[in-house]
């Protein structure tokens, strides 16, 4: 039980670190909604490539000839959003001709003939010349080129809205997460002889994810702990819940207790009105509850100008129903 306001901020501080430990909610999110587990057959630029048997490596299988001839190749489902950070790698396996191999993120609606982060609402990080593509041909500055036997890395970290690559193990760069739609995971293989493999999690990361998602949990929770409330904020919101919806008898006792326990605040809120005053009011929504139920409406519009003239003022058409509906 929470006997104070320390320990109600201790309480939820602590359901915030339970919910967020490492493995702690994976597998049900995943069982909820899906993690990608292989790449989709079904769903790449077809004839420039051949995936593998187990759905985990692309091979370009021809000389490309044009900007868009272009082997890309998006997993089977988009990255999964109820968690703190996602994130899988590829390892070039052959960079061929070229080395034109790219990781990255696309939507649904992106097209297959061209590399990741081309095309609008997409991130793409090349092999070939280190730079990061986001939505056009015109690549930024970024980070090193990677070659055959490097493992580059994509994530999501959805606590900072940030895309984040990795290369060899340490983090390379990151960019704003702009794209709302779901983001699939996405490589594309772009030159003679060139192949990756993908690894979804199944096979351990060579980047550390668990200690970056820890250090990501420790910048949140110093963020929450921050956060300085009143003191009385808990009884404050408990108490304006009572009379939003007219719990006079249980005001009246949560008052009683509260005026009896340690904590110290004002005898009247923000607006200025007293407790005094607001059993007062709540005793004229019962009255004019009470003869609404009972048909009489003109006496109950007779209160209201004797209570709050204010209201009756305004005239609206059919204005008996709505005051009727309202009390």
């Amino acid at each position: 039980m929470v006997n104070s306001n320390q320990d109600l901020e201790s309480y939820f501080l602590n359901l915030v670190r339970l919910g967020a430990c490492p493995g702690a909610s994976h597998q049900d999110d995943d069982d909820r909604e899906g993690c990608p587990t292989e790449l989709n057959t079904f769903n790449s630029s077809g004839g420039f490539m051949v995936v593998s048997n187990d759905k985990l490596s692309v091979q370009y299988t021809t000389v490309n000839l044009h900007g868009h001839d272009v082997g890309v190749v998006q997993a089977n489902l988009p990255a999964p959003v109820k968690r703190l950070v996602y994130y899988f790698e590829m390892t070039v396996k052959n960079a061929g001709a070229k080395g034109q191999v790219s990781i990255g993120f696309t939507t649904d609606a992106f097209k297959k003939k061209r590399q990741p982060g081309w095309e609008a609402n997409s991130y793409g990080y090349h092999g070939d010349d280190g730079l990061l593509y986001r939505g056009h041909g015109r690549g930024d500055p970024f980070g090193p080129t990677y070659t055959t036997g490097d493992t580059v890395g994509c994530g999501i970290n959805y606590a900072s809205q940030e895309i984040f690559f990795t290369k060899n193990g340490s983090e390379v760069g990151k960019t704003p997460k702009d794209v709302k739609d779901p983001l699939y995971p996405t490589v594309a293989v772009h030159s003679q002889n060139e192949e990756v493999t993908v690894n979804f999690g199944k096979e351990p990361f060579i980047f550390d994810l668990k200690r970056f998602e820890a250090l990501e949990r420790m910048k949140q929770q110093s963020v929450i702990e921050e956060v300085s409330l009143p003191e009385n904020i808990s009884y404050s919101i408990v108490r304006s819940y009572l009379v939003h919806y007219g719990y006079e008898d249980t005001l009246r006792a949560f008052d009683t207790v509260h005026n009896t326990s340690d904590m110290r605040t004002d005898a009247s809120n923000e607006n200025g009105i007293t407790k005094h005053d607001d059993i007062y009011q709540l005793r004229q929504r019962r009255a004019l509850r009470e003869i609404i139920r009972s048909g009489n409406i003109d006496a109950a519009f007779e209160k209201l100008e004797t209570w709050h003239p204010k209201i009756t003022e305004v005239k609206y058409p059919n204005h008996h129903y709505n005051f009727g509906i309202i009390f």
